[in-house]
């Protein structure tokens, strides 16, 4: 990564920093739903393609690069799973900290993750199930267990092994991220975040791309 950081150098507008790969996926999956509806704000699969945006999955540890990109002398921003107490609070420390810096801007999801601004149709549409979740429930878990008790004679879940269930909620983690999301559609996403929170971000990262 920090080969092609430096290679492209000349062309990158801005670094994306998120927590990991799912994360990359449903941003460049929501912002081109959303840059259809409104061309004002940017598709970032076309930013990465272009190699106008980098997306940086740190695998967690946001405090740990709080400035260790500052050296490169690019735009940053950075999007945090807000999970749960007292997680929450040390990443919003790390957040403030990263606001402070020229040029940067981070945020936490007032929601629990990513997932949870998908709307319970897209899931059904992928899966045959119906959820009902809220705004700070694990959704990959939810949705792991329902689909599994569903499709075994509604077992109980807690039986299995922590590493089955690892398993199989990152199994559909995956396309919660991917598939569920490509069914996502302005109305679903309007009742799903009526106060426009991934447009806030999209609208950031076009800003801090414009200042490259």
């Amino acid at each position: 990564m920090p080969e092609l950081i430096k290679e492209d150098h000349h062309s990158v507008r801005v670094l994306v920093v998120v927590e990991g790969i799912h994360d990359i996926e449903f941003l460049t999956r929501i912002s081109t739903l959303l840059h259809t509806d409104d061309p004002a704000l940017p598709d970032l699969a076309t930013m990465e393609h272009n190699r106008e945006l980098i997306f940086l999955p740190i695998s967690g540890h946001p405090q740990a690069w709080i400035r260790r990109l500052a050296p490169l002398n690019l735009p940053e921003f950075h999007l945090y799973d807000r999970e749960q107490s007292p997680v929450t609070e040390q990443r919003q420390q790390t957040v403030d900290t990263i606001n402070q810096r020229h040029r940067c801007r981070a945020m936490l999801t007032k929601k629990r993750s990513l997932e949870n601004y998908l709307h319970p149709q897209t899931i059904q549409a992928v899966a045959g199930v119906a959820l009902d979740y809220g705004d700070h429930d694990c959704v990959a878990t939810v949705a792991a267990q329902r689909i599994f008790e569903s499709s075994h004679g509604n077992p109980n879940w807690k039986q299995l092994t922590k590493r089955a269930r690892v398993r199989l909620t990152n199994r559909v983690k995956h396309w919660l991220n991917t598939n569920a999301v490509e069914q996502m559609t302005i109305r679903l996403l309007q009742e799903r975040d009526p106060n426009g929170e991934i447009i806030s971000w999209l609208e950031s990262i076009i800003q801090l791309a414009e200042t490259a």
